[in-house]
């Protein structure tokens, strides 16, 4: 089986966390964290900070790690390294998003999370406790 390996940020601000609905393909409409494929040569903190300029017109800080997800889809499998990330400066700009929303953390599970970004939800919310809020 085919592995893609990609990094995802978890945006905070405010007790918010930052979550996007996928514009495209088999997935479209189901949320995530945003992010994509880590490219040849570059670590996953680099990918996720490329990722989010080319996604959303942003600049972010990455801040922590908060784990690595392994998924099995159906024609794939999923390694996705996730961070906790804080806006620089960008408005957020959906470039490939059809949606996107600031989430509280008891507001989670309020929508529609791809399985393997669900997986991680628990790490975030352990994350997001504990990490002081100073925007």
């Amino acid at each position: 089986m085919k592995t893609i390996h990609v990094a995802a940020a978890v945006i905070h601000e405010n007790s918010r966390i930052f979550a996007t609905a996928r514009g495209y393909g088999e997935f479209k409409g189901q949320w995530e964290f945003p992010g994509g494929k880590i490219e040849p040569g570059e670590s996953a903190q680099q990918a996720v900070v490329r990722e989010i300029r080319e996604e959303l017109a942003t600049e972010i800080r990455v801040e922590n790690p908060i784990g690595t997800v392994e998924w099995d889809y159906p024609a794939f499998h999923l390694t996705m390294d996730c961070f906790l990330c804080r806006r620089v400066h960008g408005s957020l700009e959906l470039l490939e998003a059809q949606d996107a929303a600031w989430l509280n953390l008891d507001e989670l599970d309020r929508v529609s999370w791809l399985p393997a970004d669900r997986q991680i939800l628990p790490a975030v919310r352990k994350a997001l406790s504990g990490a002081e809020d100073v925007s």
